[in-house]
């Protein structure tokens, strides 16, 4: 790993894949929500926000009542012939 930057109490490094690693000054390494929001505020990361989610369009019920009606009534018809 090869040290980037000394952001105050926290030394960053960048690793052979690309990511990063953010060491305290305790020498323990940041984890989590932390490390990103020093990764931010160093300018080295942007994080982006996922899009919401569209819910899929209900049909009425109405429709919905009157196509079982339809198919029960050909079931009906077909029970008669037979």
């Amino acid at each position: 790993m090869k040290e980037v930057q000394t952001a105050g109490e926290y030394t960053i490094y960048q690793k052979k894949s690309g990511r990063y690693a953010v060491k305290g000054a305790d020498k323990k390494y940041v984890n989590g929500d932390d490390k990103a929001k020093i990764l931010l505020d160093a300018g080295l990361v942007e994080i982006t926000l996922p899009k919401p989610v569209e819910e899929p369009v209900e049909e009425p019920v109405e429709a919905a009542a009157e196509e079982a009606t339809e198919d029960s009534a050909e079931d009906a018809g077909e029970d008669a012939k037979e």
